[in-house]
């Protein structure tokens, strides 16, 4: 490599040094109001700046599972419910279909942990229970069995929280 390249290349590198400490000096100084900025911290600690622009939108809270395990309604209802739920969820994401796994994944996936941030039950819904799954109105987790991409059954155990006796309910489209 000539000297002219090594010059060009230091120069580069000498520009390269200047851009970013004028821009770290530029993201930690306080506007001339005498305001302190908003200022986020990276990983590292460092301050960053403020991205101009608006600011991102806010979700509203959905209010699909409002009246699940509602004392006005009955199990039936909410088996319903799941299910137009679990339509919903098939609705905006129709190349997945159902969700899948065990309750706790289905949950999560319902409560916003999928490509689209959606949640269609609030994570905090008070019919998920400290295990992360979605639960009946006493307090058993209902059952999910996929029966195909778009067809879901939902069994509840019922009011002796033993599934698979004979008051157990169940939902399939």
């Amino acid at each position: 490599m000539g000297p002219r390249r090594v010059l060009v290349a230091a120069l580069a590198l000498l520009a390269f040094a200047i851009f970013v400490w004028q821009f770290r000096r530029a993201a930690v100084e306080a506007p001339s109001t005498g305001a302190t900025p908003a200022v986020a911290l990276s990983p590292a600690g460092t301050q960053l700046p403020k991205i101009p622009g608006p600011p991102p939108p806010v979700l509203e809270r959905s209010t699909l599972a409002d009246a699940l395990n509602s004392p006005a309604t009955e199990i039936r209802a909410d088996l319903r419910l799941v299910s137009d739920i679990l339509d919903t969820f098939r609705t905006n994401f129709p190349q997945t279909g159902n969700p899948v796994g065990a309750n706790a994944e289905i949950t999560a996936v319902l409560a916003g942990k999928n490509k689209l941030g959606l949640a269609l039950i609030p994570p905090d819904h008070k019919a998920i229970n400290r295990a992360g799954e979605l639960c009946d109105r006493w307090g058993t987790p209902f059952f999910f069995h996929a029966e195909s991409a778009s067809r879901m059954e939902i069994r509840s155990a019922g009011p002796d929280k033993k599934m698979w006796t004979a008051d157990d309910e169940t939902f399939a489209p």
